[in-house]
């Protein structure tokens, strides 16, 4: 429909309150249109009007500062997607879901504060690692011969002499750039100069006289999620750090979204690509003007990031990725100039320099996992270990020395907020930790961005509930005996937070009275399913990896990624997230992706590692297994149908539930 458009059939929005304003073709959507024109407007399911998050009101009437006339009939009739999540009274009021309405006129669209893409709290906290160093860049200060009628070499000549004779590198090359510049540098410096060279073959940057540092930037490109690490390549230090909501976000929350966004586009691959170049180029602003340097004094860069993320960096199409078989279009590391990445904008470093990109494990396991791999080691102990990247896809590695297995869950965005009622991201307002009393059924909260618990404050101004939040809040209903194993609602509970709105229960977290939005927040039964399919899948890709691994129990689980650094571990255990494991040796480690990309940043020995592991590491494709559907139903159950749990069975004897009633719905 949209590609018959011509020019002249341009319609003009208007989002309030922000007042940002365009003229976008008739037939777009609302969201497609807040997309060219950068409003930010929630979407977790990628414009499919699946989640509801991006109720948006038409304003009525004309309004003469913009010389607009606004009103619903310019937009495309309400559709039966539009209908699941709109009651009669919120058409009459105006309100329209931005992914489904089209736009036909001129209109002025208020974005609620709900539906508002905030500013997310992106809490990707640095950690401390060790690791040898030995950077792929090394920088060398020398003094060059000048040259006269008796010494016809040319500059470059005298470079490679020295580096010969001085340090046994033979064969060097010189990057073109760097070559074009090389006689004024040379002569600039009066014959003294710091020579910066690659992987001991390539210089890729010559500077005038002797310059101390030499800097290197690692990044985590995640899906929802980017984080810079900015690092003197001499000592490892860590000089800044920088993270911020991945920009590809507008166009679709997870992985497939994206990949649909890249085929269905005709630029579509470009304008991903464009984004999260234009996201690490924030950053790399950020963190050089943090450190006092410019950006060009970066001449090295190590990216790690799921397959989806890894192939849009890289402009490679995700098409392949996201069809059976899920072919990857290169699984092995890759070394390429930082200038020729990227369709128009590239990364504004050391022209001359290189990104290495770590290798990939398979179409869903990508470069980030085995960022996780170099940076956690299992292949270097005896103690069978369970890692778990909990994102927008999970990421399960199981194994020690001896075998190492991986697989990958698709366990939906129900942990970070989406296909949940009132979820939302990690940021101001969201509701993040959750205690509900087994006795009075009462709850208390804790917001982000405040410190006490709802009780404790006058105006609380809960949003929404985000990931960690969603995760105490049922493993809290389960203790507290509101719902049972299977997470069906006890219709018997004598609380004023249980009711049931058109026909499906739902138990209230923060009454209208705490909250910014005007309602009660609450968890729902379709919340509760959605949790248990995220944490089933989970369970069940660790129950068959241990099947094939031949061990019936785990030393150690190793929670990795932002998200995994918040949860709280008794409450990922009472909910089944994991196989049993003694408290003490569940251990949150942060972003280790970031962690990994560092490492191979700072050793060139951890890049070879890195390509050795994803070799050896043995990929399950989960739907392979015959018996799937059935270890999933059962990991469903809470903590699970017939898994034994003794090291948290203090927690679970004393759940106020009727355990001869339980039964599965």
């Amino acid at each position: 429909m949209n590609g018959n458009i011509k020019k002249d059939e341009k319609v003009m929005v208007i989002f309030q309150p922000s007042g940002r304003r365009g003229l976008v073709y008739k037939g777009r959507s609302i969201r497609e249109a807040s997309i060219e024109i950068g409003e930010g407007i929630e979407g977790p399911c990628g414009g499919k009007g699946a989640c509801g998050k991006c109720r948006v009101k038409i304003l009525d009437g004309f309004f003469e500062r913009f010389g607009v006339d606004s009103n619903l009939k310019n937009l495309s009739p309400i559709n039966s997607l539009e209908k699941e999540f709109l009651n009669p009274e919120d058409e009459k009021d105006g309100f329209r879901l931005a992914c489904q309405a089209r736009i036909l006129g001129n209109i002025v669209v208020f974005v609620p504060e709900v539906s508002r893409l905030g500013k997310l709290i992106v809490r990707k906290p640095l950690r401390n690692i060790e690791v040898k160093i030995d950077p792929a860049v090394k920088k060398y200060f020398i003094k060059l011969p000048e040259a006269n009628l008796n010494d016809l070499r040319s500059d470059w000549e005298r470079i490679q002499d020295e580096f010969r004779q001085r340090y046994g590198l033979i064969d060097l090359s010189i990057d073109y750039q760097v070559l074009k510049n090389l006689q004024k540098v040379v002569r600039d410096g009066n014959w003294e100069i710091t020579v910066f060279i690659w992987n001991d073959r390539e210089v890729i940057k010559v500077e005038s006289g002797n310059v101390d540092k030499a800097y290197g930037l690692a990044i985590d490109i995640g899906t929802t999620t980017l984080a810079g690490y900015l690092c003197d390549l001499s000592d490892g230090r860590v000089l800044a750090t920088s993270s911020m909501m991945n920009p590809q976000v507008v166009f679709g929350e997870d992985i497939m979204s994206r990949i649909s966004y890249a085929v269905t586009n005709p630029d579509g691959l470009e304008r991903l690509n464009q984004s999260v170049i234009d996201g690490i180029n924030s950053i790399i602003d950020d963190v050089t003007s943090i450190a006092g340097i410019h950006p060009t004094e970066i001449v090295d860069i190590t990216v790690v990031g799921n397959t989806c993320m890894h192939h849009i960096f890289l402009c490679l199409d995700p098409k392949n990725i996201g069809r059976s078989p899920f072919t990857p279009a290169i699984k092995s590391s890759l070394n390429i100039k930082t200038r020729e990445i990227g369709f128009k904008n590239s990364l504004k470093v050391s022209p001359g320099s290189y990104v290495h990109v770590l290798p990939i494990e398979a179409g869903f396991v990508g470069a980030d996992n085995v960022g996780v791999l170099i940076s956690e080691e299992p292949y270097n102990q005896d103690s069978i270990i369970l890692i778990i990247d909990i994102g927008t896809n999970g990421e399960l590695v199981l194994g020690n020395r001896k075998r190492l297995l991986s697989c990958s869950c698709a366990t939906g965005p129900a942990f970070e907020g989406a296909q949940i009622k009132y979820g939302m991201r990690a940021s101001p307002g969201a509701i993040e930790k959750i205690e509900i009393d087994p006795e009075t059924k009462e709850v208390r909260y804790k917001v982000i961005g405040k410190d006490e618990w709802n009780t404790e404050l006058k105006e609380v101004g809960a949003m929404g509930i985000c990931g960690s939040g969603i995760i105490d809040g049922v493993s809290q209903l389960y203790l507290a005996g509101i719902i049972d194993k299977t997470g069906r609602f006890n219709k018997n509970i004598e609380t004023q937070r249980y009711r049931e709105s058109n026909g499906e229960p739902e138990f209230v977290i923060a009454w209208a009275r705490e909250t910014s939005i005007g309602k009660d927040i609450v968890i729902t039964q379709n919340d509760v399913r959605a949790i248990q399919l995220g944490k089933g899948a989970l369970y069940a890709g660790a129950k068959i990896m241990m099947r094939h691994l031949g061990v019936d129990r785990v030393d150690k689980v190793i929670l990795a990624g932002a998200f995994g650094n918040y949860i709280d571990k008794k409450s990922a255990a009472v909910l089944g997230l994991f196989p049993d494991c003694p408290l003490e040796n569940v251990i949150s480690v942060g972003n280790a992706a970031g962690d990994g990309a560092r490492m191979a940043l700072l050793n060139i020995d951890k890049r070879r590692e890195a390509d050795w592991i994803a070799r050896k590491v043995e990929y399950l494709e989960l739907t392979l297994e015959p018996d799937f559907d059935i270890i999933f139903a059962e990991a469903m159950w809470i903590p699970h149908m017939k898994d034994e749990f003794p090291s948290i069975a203090s927690f679970l004897s004393s759940t106020p539930i009727d355990k001869e009633k339980q039964s599965w719905v």
